[in-house]
């Protein structure tokens, strides 16, 4: 059974991967917006991947005996300066999620919750892969600067991403 405070933050950061979903559903409209579809795309797959994350959390909570509990999920912005402005906004969100898993691990070793920290540690790694996959496009795209042909070779590039569902998510181990 989880206890009463990790099942809080754990009903919490359920919201905020829902929530990271609706900021990179809102970049990727951004993104068609001005003409941009690889971008778009990638920010769909990023988007994607979050419900996924968010369901990891669903279905753990229930898994402990805990109840899930949503929430309303904040508007994301609709509007950045540049691509590098809205991949700044993400990386800078991805930090944000990078500490509240740091925190959820600290209250799982407060709380002596070893399957919990063993769960987040899921989330830990994940994290180091989602900063430096958006800071990978940040340095793209300082390369790039105002080049438009840059810019153009650098959308049809992450165009090329694909969302995957991963394996534990359908079902299989």
């Amino acid at each position: 059974m989880i206890g009463d405070k990790l099942q809080e933050g754990m009903n919490r950061q359920l919201n905020w991967e829902l929530y990271s979903s609706y900021i990179y559903l809102s970049m990727s409209a951004y993104f068609e917006s001005i003409g941009l579809a690889g971008f778009a795309g990638w920010m769909r797959a990023q988007a994607q991947e979050e419900v996924v994350h968010a369901m990891k959390f669903f279905t753990y909570i229930n898994e402990r005996g805990g109840r899930v509990l949503l929430q309303p999920i904040d508007g994301p912005s609709t509007e950045w300066a540049s691509p590098l402005a809205a991949f700044e906004d993400a990386y800078k969100h991805e930090q944000g999620v990078t500490a509240r898993i740091s925190d959820l691990v600290d209250l799982a070793l407060e709380e002596k919750d070893h399957p919990t920290n063993n769960f987040l540690q899921w989330f830990v790694g994940e994290q180091v892969e989602e900063e430096s996959s958006v800071d990978e496009v940040i340095q793209q795209l300082k390369l790039v600067g105002e080049n438009s042909g840059g810019l153009f070779m650098l959308d049809r590039e992450l165009g090329t991403r694909v969302f995957t569902m991963p394996t534990e998510a359908t079902g299989g181990k």
